[in-house]
């Protein structure tokens, strides 16, 4: 078995879909609509076929937790550059470009090297190795 993939309610779908293009390499799919249903989402495949479904209605209430606090369910989500000094350079790209960094670059007690930054909507993006 395998996580195929994790859905993001949204607010701004072209701007959510624009980030991970961008920062996390990810493709996205044709944008799908339903108008009866007030619904579009966006598939974002990434090259180890994980998907990011990022999905967008009207209708769906806001967050009700401040986005630098814990709290229970999903926290956040992980994806994996490949070594240290891409965790560093995509840490310091992401900073420069405006991004909160809410994890500075470390390893941690378990031994993964990782930073965390808030998408443009303020869910926890771990960078890891």
């Amino acid at each position: 078995m395998k996580i195929d993939h994790i859905a993001l309610w949204v607010i701004d779908l072209e701007e959510m879909r624009q980030f991970y293009e961008e920062y996390f390499q990810g493709t996205a799919g044709e944008k799908y609509h339903n108008p009866k249903k007030e619904f579009e989402s966006y598939f974002i495949s990434f090259a180890d076929g994980c998907r990011l479904e990022l999905m967008y209605n009207p209708n769906i209430p806001g967050k009700q937790s401040e986005n630098n606090k814990q709290h229970l369910g999903l926290i956040h989500f992980a994806v994996s550059v490949g070594s240290k000094e891409q965790v560093d350079e995509l840490t310091v790209r992401l900073r420069k470009d405006g991004f909160r960094i809410i994890g500075e670059p470390r390893t941690t007690g378990d031994g993964c090297y990782e930073s965390v930054v808030l998408d443009p909507e303020g869910n926890r993006v771990e960078i890891t190795e």
